[in-house]
């Protein structure tokens, strides 16, 4: 059981069974549903009543207009602090790359893992996952907190521990297993280095890593 103080999240699906799957997933990482709904714009409606910390996103087919992207951009372009997690039953490039374009702060395939979408959840909340175009000004932090320590290339603990398991040779099937996590988030980790390394592939990300030094000592997984 949630309490009133946990982050509270709206959920859009056009499948009440997988709304009801996703509120079990979030309560069991302290987030609470505040609204569940199977129409786009029911979403845009609670997103603007409720002003939740995050939403998650069927970009699939929707019944009814507007589709799950265009659902995205106005939830962003209305609330620019929130979290937006995409769920679809693709896993295509140009899939992720369109989600991430238009404000996903994650991409989980319907497939994954129950454990890998609550992951998700977390990095979510500590903006461990990359979101593309100008990333908003950091907030002041409170007196006493521990400074974050600039990491290279602005990958988070967890992309810079897989670039540098996948510099020393681990294929992703061998990256999912030590980092128990699926493949598909092994992926979905490395289009994120890629992308802010601006590299094309694991060779170039590889040599990066080499350039910079990170082959040297072992981080530890976060």
């Amino acid at each position: 059981m949630t309490s009133s103080s946990a982050p509270s999240a709206v959920l859009l699906d056009p499948h009440p069974l997988w709304l009801d799957a996703i509120e079990v997933v979030l309560g069991r990482v302290g987030v609470r549903a505040v609204g569940k709904t199977t129409s786009g714009s029911k979403a845009l409606e609670l997103v603007e009543d409720l002003s939740p910390a995050l939403l998650t996103v069927e970009i699939d087919a929707l019944p009814r207009e507007p589709s799950g992207l265009e659902v995205l951009r106005q939830a962003r372009s209305t609330a620019a602090d929130l979290r937006v997690i995409v769920l679809s039953a693709q896993h295509d490039s140009s899939s992720i790359d369109s989600a991430l374009a238009a404000g996903a702060s994650a991409y989980v395939v319907k497939t994954a893992h129950r454990d890998d979408i609550a992951s998700t959840v977390r990095q979510a909340f500590e903006h461990s996952v990359f979101i593309p175009g100008a990333a908003p000004a950091p907030r002041p932090a409170p007196a006493g907190a521990p400074v974050e320590v600039e990491r290279p290339g602005g990958l988070t603990r967890r992309e810079l521990e897989i670039l540098k398991l996948m510099a020393e040779g681990h294929s992703n099937v061998q990256l999912a297993s030590l980092l128990w996590v699926s493949e598909q988030t092994v992926k979905f980790h490395l289009t994120n280095i890629y992308k802010k390394l601006d590299v094309a592939n694991r060779t170039q990300a590889a040599r990066w890593a080499q350039h910079n030094g990170l082959l040297r000592d072992r981080l530890p997984i976060a």
